[in-house]
């Protein structure tokens, strides 16, 4: 196994390789009283831009956290893992409503797990500027 730790937006390979693969992701957001709030999500990882997607309704508690955390954005990880091997993103999320956004969002998700997701017109996308990368794989 190797341990890693480097720029989210030039990941080695085999980082990347883990990312590709489909395995049960989180996100953790913080709670207004600062507690974590950790759900599992489908995630998407777009070295070349900085950025993780995740797709969501606009009511859900997750939104309502990143919302919750101003224009700035909140500080959130997503995170996969499969037995001994994990990966962990961290960043700054916001919420993005814009079609567009949203569509490209729907694109990756649908790429990465081989099926498009159920409409749904709340729809919107956490995306994540990432700021750091780690893991073990």
């Amino acid at each position: 196994m190797t341990s890693y730790a480097q720029d989210p937006g030039a990941p080695d390979p085999s980082y990347l390789s883990f990312w590709r693969e489909r395995h049960v992701c989180t996100l953790t957001t913080p709670r207004p009283d600062g507690s974590p709030h950790v759900v599992p999500v489908g995630v998407t990882y777009d070295p070349e831009a900085r950025l993780a997607r995740v797709i969501a309704s606009r009511t859900s508690a997750k939104v309502r956290h990143v919302l919750a955390a101003g224009e700035g954005g909140a500080r959130v990880a997503v995170c996969q893992m499969a037995g001994r091997r994990w990966a962990t993103l961290e960043g700054l999320a916001r919420v993005g409503t814009e079609p567009e956004r949203i569509e490209e969002a729907v694109r990756r998700y649908a790429e990465r797990y081989e099926r498009v997701p159920s409409p749904n017109p709340l729809r919107v996308v956490i995306e994540i500027s990432l700021t750091r990368a780690m893991g073990r794989f």
